[in-house]
């Protein structure tokens, strides 16, 4: 339950809790039927410093575990999807390069049980599997012999011999349901972002770009794409574009635009195009929506769509021709699914999804939009680390929404350090999540409330407000943070002078500026941060995110770039800061974290300084997850305690 806030007596804090074990669930699929659910399940050891294998688990719709499917052995899986006609899956398993995709069907004698077999393999990648109309086909997003994993945020690929001439392209390839060979549909060359079927099984709707794939989501087309491989533009609006959906005839694409500042962080408003239109301008239905749109699904004429409000997400319905969006439900929570935010039947009346809150682990959740209930209760027992505060407050002509963590045993007349943490992006939204083993959840063990805000740039309150820091990163946003942290501290008793700072990726550029801004915070630490932007834009591999939000590029409008940049400002740093960054960081490069560094030892700061070999701009490794955590906690204790 999210409350406003109320002191906590009498519960002392647990210096080395015994946290049990987290069971958790991914990919979470409904059939069509509505009957069945699959999703992939993992247990979790606290502060695990090797990965956990899980299975795909199907479940009924009252929760009653039907079949646990583990073919493979030692795969990671994901994708999964159910069939349109009857109650087929398929799902990709991965290993050590090389993937398998994978069919399950009810066994025919024991009609209770699945089995799975294989369809087809290959050395690369495989994912996001889906069925032709009539189930006879899957298709998949496959790249052959890849150099990384794919997307920006995963390690990059060492960068040695010719740059640029051993690209990875992941293109739509289709196999037979009962197995063969992948047939390629897509060219070579193209790199497909998304995908989906048309109704009549004749070929597919994508976003898709050609070139690097880390780089250019931003500019990617809607395409049509032929089962012949040929490609025509549908649309290529001046937006970020996600979730291209074909209407249940064929003659529309719905797609959520906007302005984004990573692909697979989805916030916007939702656009409708005619298939057959290559002049017509993809109409906005939602304009003026105080809200933004993460995930979407045509159910009939209407369209089905998951959203994020303030920091809580929820459901709702949108009639495309009335351009009205209704019976909007939401919760204090996050919600995860295989194909967006929820997993839908096939009539749209009934989903299921994986959720969590701040007091509540991770379960599945399923029944008629609006009236879901868990079916999953193996986490039930594991206890919350906090009560949380929805907090909001007025900045410039905003209203702004954040969320209070406080700490258990809170005394009455005593005062308490507080982190705040900036969350990435900068399009993005902090939305509740079970705390259990991660750096907040010590921090908050440890007795610090922790201020996560969701500033101006952020989803949740529309387009507006997600395009309000354009040119102004570490200005309207800062200002909208420190009006929060005022606003934290009028509602709980914070200690100001014992201030502590974090982010990471974006939030790590603001940790960086606001040091060099401000004396307010007494320890900070900054993962994956820029500390200068001019440099950056000749660094990166993703420097087609900064167009949109710079107005050009670091060679036509340098000063822009220079102003932003906290390396300029360095002597004024007096806050002590620790950094972090991947070794092979795609998206924020090392070398970035790693001048700041050098600014503060040159200007006498105290600092610390961790790059983790051979990761990417998200630690994947648990052991470096773990050692992070601690870290982390440890330095906070450190100027805080």
């Amino acid at each position: 339950m999210i409350t406003s806030f109320l002191p906590l007596l009498g519960l002392a804090l647990t210096a080395a809790p015994n946290l049990g074990v987290l069971h958790q669930y991914a990919a979470v699929a409904l059939s069509a039927d509505g009957q069945r659910i699959a999703s992939v399940e993992t247990v979790r050891q606290p502060y695990a410093t090797t990965e956990e294998h899980g299975a795909v688990v199907v479940r009924s719709a009252a929760g009653e575990v039907l079949a646990r499917l583990d073919p493979c052995g030692n795969c990671r899986y994901s994708g999964i999807a159910w069939s349109p006609r009857g109650l087929r899956l398929a799902f990709v398993g991965s290993v050590k390069g090389t993937a398998t995709l994978y069919g399950a069907m009810p066994d025919p004698i024991r009609k209770s049980d699945f089995v799975a077999s294989r369809i087809t393999g290959i050395k690369g990648l495989l994912s996001t599997p889906r069925w032709s109309p009539d189930s006879r086909t899957v298709s998949v997003l496959a790249t052959a012999s890849a150099h990384k994993e794919i997307g920006a945020t995963q390690a990059g690929a060492r960068e040695v011999g010719e740059i640029g001439q051993n690209e990875d392209f992941q293109r739509i390839a289709t196999v037979n349901a009962i197995g063969g060979e992948l047939h390629f549909v897509s060219p070579d060359g193209l790199f497909v972002y998304e995908y989906g079927w048309m109704p009549d099984g004749h070929g597919f709707v994508a976003t898709a770009a050609p070139g690097n794939g880390d780089n250019n989501w931003w500019v990617a087309k809607l395409l049509s794409v032929a089962l012949d491989g040929a490609t025509d533009v549908i649309a290529a609006p001046a937006v970020q574009m996600d979730f291209p959906r074909v209407s249940p005839d064929g003659r529309k694409v719905a797609f959520i635009g906007g302005l984004m500042s990573d692909f697979g962080s989805v916030g916007g408003d939702i656009y409708v195009i005619d298939t057959t239109s290559r002049t017509e301008h993809p109409l906005n239905l939602t304009p003026d929506f105080k809200g933004s749109f993460t995930s979407i699904a045509w159910r009939g004429k209407q369209l089905v769509a998951s959203v994020a409000i303030g920091g809580r997400v929820g459901t709702a319905i949108l009639d495309p021709n009335e351009k009205r969006v209704g019976d909007v439900h939401l919760q204090a929570a996050t919600y995860e699914a295989a194909d967006g935010a929820i997993a839908l039947d096939a009539a749209g009346t009934r989903a299921a999804f994986a959720a969590e809150s701040f007091d509540r682990a991770p379960h599945i959740e399923y029944g008629a939009l609006g009236g879901f209930k868990p079916i999953t209760h193996d986490n039930d027992e594991l206890k919350a680390v906090t009560i949380a505060s929805d907090i909001n407050w007025k900045s410039d002509e905003f209203s702004v929404q954040g969320w209070l963590l406080a700490p258990h045993g809170v005394q009455p007349g005593m005062k308490y350090p507080m982190i705040v943490h900036i969350h990435g992006g900068p399009a993005g939204v902090v939305t509740p999540h079970f705390l259990w083993d991660d750096m907040t959840a010590g921090w908050l063990r440890n007795g610090y409330f922790v201020f996560q805000p969701n500033p101006r740039g952020s989803f949740g309150q529309g387009e507006r407000f997600t395009r309000a820091n354009v040119r102004d990163f570490g200005g309207g946003d800062w200002r909208d943070d420190l009006a929060g942290i005022e606003a934290a501290e009028r509602a709980a008793p914070i200690d100001d002078s014992r201030l502590g700072l974090y982010g990471r990726s974006y939030g790590g550029f603001m940790a960086m500026w606001i040091v060099t801004h401000s004396q307010r915070f007494k320890v900070a630490a900054a993962g994956a941060g820029i500390a200068d932007w001019m440099a950056y834009y000749g660094q990166n591999g993703i420097d087609q995110w900064m167009l949109p939000y710079f107005g050009g590029s670091a060679y036509d409008d340098p000063a822009i770039y220079d102003r932003l940049s906290p390396i300029r400002s360095i002597k004024a740093v007096r806050t002590p800061v620790f950094l972090y960054v991947g070794e092979r960081d795609v998206e924020c490069p090392a070398e970035q974290t790693r001048e700041f560094w050098h600014g503060l030892r040159s200007v006498g700061v105290p600092t610390s300084l961790v790059v983790y070999a051979d990761e990417g701009h998200h630690l994947s490794k648990p052991e470096n997850v773990a050692d992070l955590n601690r870290r982390l906690v440890e330095w906070f204790d450190r100027y805080l305690k």
